[in-house]
């Protein structure tokens, strides 16, 4: 059976659990999400694989990156990507790379941006089950009212993201 090798990364803002498959990142997420189980066996299924707690390069770089990050040093990540998801989300997921650092969108811009403008619930969806968070930046989306609307890390880690972004508390 193929592995994901997975590790758990605990940082002051949020405890992380990093999954990589074939030297490359398939999972940057928040370990106590509330769809953990959902996200975790989407992978598992997709990829055919089971975890095993275990390190590698591609994890290293990832936490390397992380932290440059949240020092508000690094605004976009280098690291080779795995998305595991219908092409549909998959999509989502590529539109949502074209929101910039310190910059926020709309779940309708998104569904603009992938060419489906009347898919705006699915495009919230999607972006509900991104595996790769902060990475692939599911946290620069807003409601079309200008609220912040539901985050895998709860609303609170989500303007933190946010505020961090937008240089507001550095």
């Amino acid at each position: 059976m193929n592995k994901i090798s997975i590790r758990y990364f605990k940082h002051p803002y949020a405890e992380f659990v990093l999954g990589s498959y074939d030297d490359q990142l398939c999972l940057c997420d928040f370990r106590y999400r509330k769809m953990r189980d959902t996200v975790d066996k989407r992978l598992q299924q997709y990829l055919k694989a089971s975890f095993v707690e275990q390190s590698n390069d591609v994890l290293m770089e990832t936490q390397s990156q992380l932290n440059r990050y949240f020092l508000g040093e690094l605004k976009s990540f280098d690291l080779p990507l795995l998305m595991v998801g219908s092409e549909f989300q998959q999509a989502v997921w590529r539109a949502l790379m074209n929101v910039e650092y310190g910059q926020t969108a709309t779940y309708k811009d998104l569904a603009v941006a992938i060419n489906n403008e009347n898919a705006v619930r699915a495009v919230g969806t999607a972006n509900g089950a991104n595996a790769l968070a902060i990475i692939v930046p599911c946290h620069r989306i807003i409601g079309a009212n200008g609220e912040l609307t539901g985050y895998g890390g709860g609303l609170p880690m989500k303007k933190r993201l946010l505020e961090l972004e937008q240089n507001l508390f550095i």
